[in-house]
């Protein structure tokens, strides 16, 4: 049986095809033929990536619909018509894959990708564990007992999963062409907390998380005392930070992050308090989150020269006000510049004025436009990049081409942080082979 996926490209969607090639299905799928980072990892496995045609379904296929697209996509509406044909949505086939295996959900408005890869990377050290990360990336050994699941609140695709552990990291309005406001959106995650089967563990110094009703014992973690895992004595420098836990009084551990800023800290705790009730030792813990490298996309640094290219996946400007503080912290001293390329039109006219907020906090900011296919979700979307750029303080429009790669340079040495959900790494690569190239 073939397995075929629509969209194959998308960063789960890469992720889960991963997965399946791993457990012996015979994975292809299709995209757009523009480069997306996600095939990297697909071409490795020797996983046909075809371009979008109707006639890529075959009898007998059992096809798995990426969310991005609808029933009147070309490949799916042949395959719903096709009887011998099985169609499932994205979510609707994780939702039932995680019925095989002790799951844990992770979810959240930030924080869900890494937090999900460092708990992989704890638990796949004491048990067998699968995951699957939004950063393209899934792994499931045949003798998997557990599988830890970035879940996406969007649309609340994540109802479809009943997970026996679910690790929420925090609650911030996002996704503002679906949801009608933070009522609307924290009722989605009461929706979610109330699949959790065996244990929630959750952020307590999230000032919603607390309020809502859970089925299931409730575990917290954070800074503030009341915590039952509260992060204490805590250094940041420019080597990450260090801290200690503590439990039922007690200091149980000493954590040492190779990755700087709060939100590092935060998915740390978070990743330590679920595996350590599930049992797992705590020294075994710090030791797995001392020897975490990160994920695609999430603060991967590169240093050339006397400048640092940082690529990140953040597209909400508490995101980006984050990431432009723990540069800060991580390379004291030296000049930041802030890239941001928006992704939807509803979350820049939504969140303009505090996206300009965030991005001013970097000493020079420049920003790309949207894609040429990006479409406005409504007739009220009115805004344009112009909006952005005009309420800048020290910002420059750029594209992804060699005279922006230029421009810059000469705005170097600096930290650079290149910010977004869209190809902005492109105009990363360009900037990394000309800093390259001029010495």
């Amino acid at each position: 049986m073939r397995v075929f996926f629509t969209g194959i490209k998308g960063t789960g969607m890469a992720a889960l095809a991963e997965i399946l090639h791993e457990l012996g299905h015979d994975v292809c799928g299709s995209d757009i033929t523009k480069y997306v980072f996600t095939e990297d990892g697909l071409k490795e496995r020797g996983i046909e990536i075809l371009p979008f045609d109707a006639d890529n379904i075959q009898p007998g296929d059992t096809v798995i619909a990426g969310l991005a697209f609808s029933k009147d996509h070309p490949e799916i509406e042949r395959a719903l018509q096709m009887d011998d044909v099985t169609v499932y949505w994205y979510n609707e086939y994780l939702g039932r894959l995680l019925e095989d295996y002790e799951s844990i959900c992770v979810a959240g408005c930030h924080g869900k990708s890494t937090t999900t890869g460092l708990l992989a990377h704890i638990l796949e050290a004491w048990k067998p564990a699968g995951y699957l990360i939004g950063d393209g990336h899934g792994h499931m050994p045949a003798d998997a007992e557990y599988f830890v699941l970035e879940s996406c609140e969007f649309k609340r695709h994540f109802l479809a999963y009943h997970p026996d552990y679910a690790l929420i990291t925090n609650i911030e309005l996002d996704h503002v062409d679906y949801y009608k406001d933070l009522d609307d959106y924290i009722s989605a995650f009461q929706s979610f907390a109330n699949q959790i089967k065996k244990r929630a563990v959750i952020f307590g110094d999230d000032p919603y998380l607390k309020d809502l009703h859970y089925p299931v014992p409730v575990t917290t973690y954070g800074l503030e005392e009341e915590n039952d895992y509260q992060g204490v004595n805590l250094v940041e420098n420019e080597n990450g930070s260090e801290l200690d836990v503590k439990k039922d009084g007690e200091i149980i551990a000493h954590l040492v992050l190779h990755e700087s800023g709060l939100p590092f800290v935060w998915d740390s705790l978070g990743a330590f308090a679920l595996a350590h009730e599930l049992g797992m030792p705590a020294d075994e813990i710090a030791r797995q989150i001392a020897d975490f490298q990160g994920i695609a996309r999430r603060f991967v640094i590169e240093k050339v020269k006397d400048s640092v290219l940082i690529d990140d996946y953040a597209h909400h400007p508490t995101a980006i006000s984050q990431m432009i503080r723990s540069a800060r912290k991580r390379f004291p001293g030296k000049k930041v510049v802030a890239l941001y390329k928006p992704d939807r039109y509803s979350r820049l006219q939504f969140f303009l004025d505090r996206f300009a907020s965030s991005l001013n906090e970097a000493d020079e900011s420049f920003i790309l436009d949207f894609d040429a296919n990006a479409k406005r979700e409504d007739e009220t979307i009115t805004v344009t990049i112009q909006d952005l750029l005009d309420r800048l303080t020290n910002g420059r429009l750029l594209e992804i081409d060699q005279a922006s790669a230029e421009i810059l340079e000469k705005a170097g040495p600096a930290v650079y942080l290149f910010m977004s959900s869209k190809n902005i790494y492109l105009l990363k690569d360009l900037l990394k082979q000309r800093l390259n190239f001029e010495g």
